[in-house]
């Protein structure tokens, strides 16, 4: 226990103070949004009592909004900073939540979706952004392992409370998620400083939009982002539809579906730094090939099974290519970023999430209702060995060129 107690300091004071703000709002934040958002689709339908393509196509408003303002939130952070635009993209969002629980037509859930999908990456390429401010490049990897302890502590949280609570109540689950995002705005807004870096640089002093052209250049980062978009749309059909395909076909209930993303997210706090403390130590082209395998197995798994633990033990397999990659992926990206361009980097890096999210729930939910249930993981399956032979190539490509740390590389990144 003395050992413990010592290791858990030595880890804090490695962090700056301002790292642990966001960690604690992270946390609070995650549990309120945590107890709707695996449910929204089975709401969705529910509500308006419409096919599963059709609510899926919210999804893809939600993304298409989040593509378009990806590009725009990247410029902007890196030009006015990252802590207000953070702060305007937490209280937007629970201003979303409480929209959506009075919505009860197509229009309105369209509407609320929209909006959500253009606040998300303002928070997302601000935390990115400020995280690379703050953390040296030799500790982001640990770095990013934590926050990302700090949102699934919230998720092990938020879904089992919000599978009970939605099963009576799916106003207050709304609620819930939106207090707990007006609670880290105004933490942000209260007690956090801004990290911008205080650089004077040819693209700093460009027009708003200039600089991604230089990024779409960088082949090494755009087919890096291509194969994570494609390992995403797993994740993104499993977070999304899961809990429908569940519940439709073989009557699991959401009570006892908040379990499955509460085992994700007891996993990712338990195992998330210890993994990373691993993976840090090799290249991150090569562990993303390992990763999205386990991605590609877990997603095709879910046609084979019929009852909860067979679904449970989908996401534990899931969970295991999570663990791997995600850690992996946004420091590799924080790396490759010149530092003033590190909101357009990680804007482009961002995409991902918003293009697979915007793609995944509709093909799915198209193979769904034109080919049977069990189709949409045979699909994903497919996809999977995609994103698995897009990585393979990449690492050949450029593992060499990857500097990491106690391994002498050959030689320099460049573009």
């Amino acid at each position: 226990m003395r050992r413990l107690i010592i290791r858990l300091n030595s880890v804090i004071k490695e962090y700056p103070l301002q790292f642990w703000l966001l960690f604690i709002g992270m946390l609070i934040s995650t549990i309120g949004s945590s107890m709707i958002w695996p449910f929204l689709m089975l709401y969705v339908s529910k509500t308006l009592d419409i096919a599963l393509t059709q609510a899926a196509t919210l999804m893809t408003i939600n993304a298409v909004m989040g593509l378009i303002f990806s590009f725009i939130a990247g410029p902007i952070i890196d030009r006015v900073g990252r802590k207000w635009v953070m702060v305007i993209s937490l209280v937007g969002n629970g201003l979303m939540y409480l929209l959506l629980s009075h919505a009860q037509s197509y229009a309105e859930f369209a509407v609320a979706q929209g909006l959500m999908g253009a606040l998300n990456p303002l928070y997302r390429v601000g935390a990115d952004a400020m995280m690379a401010d703050l953390i040296p490049q030799e500790k982001r990897a640990g770095a990013y392992s934590i926050m990302r302890m700090s949102n699934n502590t919230g998720v092990a949280i938020g879904p089992t409370i919000g599978g009970f609570v939605a099963s009576q109540s799916y106003t207050l689950a709304f609620y819930c998620a939106a207090a707990g995002l007006a609670f880290y705005g105004l933490l942000i807004g209260l007690k956090a400083k801004e990290t911008l870096p205080k650089v004077e640089t040819a693209t700093a002093k460009r027009n708003l939009f200039d600089g991604y052209g230089q990024i779409f250049r960088h082949r090494e980062f755009i087919g890096f982002t291509l194969g994570f978009t494609l390992t995403s749309m797993l994740a993104s059909m499993v977070w999304t539809l899961l809990s429908v395909y569940t519940n439709k076909n073989y009557g699991i209930p959401e009570s006892l579906y908040g379990f499955i993303p509460t085992t994700n997210a007891i996993m990712v706090v338990a195992l998330q730094y210890l993994v990373t403390m691993v993976t840090r130590r090799f290249k991150s082209l090569p562990v993303m090939v390992v990763g999205t395998v386990f991605y590609a197995i877990s997603t095709a798994l879910v046609a084979c099974f019929s009852g909860f633990w067979g679904f449970w033990f989908c996401m534990v397999v899931m969970t295991i290519g999570e663990l791997i990659i995600s850690p992996t992926a946004t420091t590799y990206t924080a790396n490759l970023a010149p530092t003033d361009m590190r909101g357009r980097y990680m804007s482009i890096y961002g995409l991902t999430w918003s293009i697979a999210s915007g793609i995944a729930p509709v093909f799915g939910g198209a193979l769904n209702d034109h080919l049977g249930p069990r189709w949409i993981w045979i699909g994903g399956g497919m996809i999977g060995v995609i994103s698995v032979l897009v990585f393979m190539y990449l690492s050949h490509q450029y593992s060499r060129n990857e500097v990491v740390p106690g391994i002498e590389s050959k030689k320099p990144l460049s573009l």
